[in-house]
């Protein structure tokens, strides 16, 4: 796992997911080795029947020239026509939103797990916290016996 957006599960429902690939440039590499990637505040988004991620913050590399990238571009999504098309038409009617959850290696590729979410309210928010903590606390009771 390079990186992982925390923040999602809390503020968002989660429909659907899926892997996606994403072209990167070349000095975006060895920071995504070293861990260096922010997802937070990020989103997809599908254009003209490709999808986007923006506002994915990669750093930079040290290594790298003046042929250094851009840490927040919009890089491109990998993914098939229909699945690209399918969600591009539920963002449009129903006002979910696409949003990254991990970033991670599969068989040396960078691949990004996409949810597409719908956006909690403050007291869906609070419910969640209070079914987490009571689970935690049943859990304590219990005592490792299950």
């Amino acid at each position: 796992m390079i990186a992982a957006n925390r923040k999602a599960h809390h503020d968002y429902f989660i429909v659907e997911k899926l892997e996606a690939g994403i072209a990167l440039v070349g000095s975006e590499l060895r920071p995504c080795r070293e861990g260096r990637v922010n997802l937070k505040d990020s989103y997809a988004e599908e254009i003209n029947g490709q999808l986007w991620l923006h506002d994915m913050h990669i750093g930079s590399n040290k290594f790298s020239n003046r042929l250094d990238h851009e840490p927040e571009r919009k890089r491109r999504l990998l993914a098939h026509r229909k699945e690209i098309l399918k969600w591009g038409l539920k963002v449009r009617t129903s006002g979910m939103t696409i949003v990254p959850l991990l970033i991670y290696f599969k068989n040396g590729k960078v691949k990004v797990e996409l949810a597409l979410v719908k956006g909690k309210a403050k007291y869906d928010k609070r419910d969640s916290i209070a079914k987490k903590d009571a689970q935690r606390d049943m859990e304590r009771e219990l005592g490792g016996r299950y």
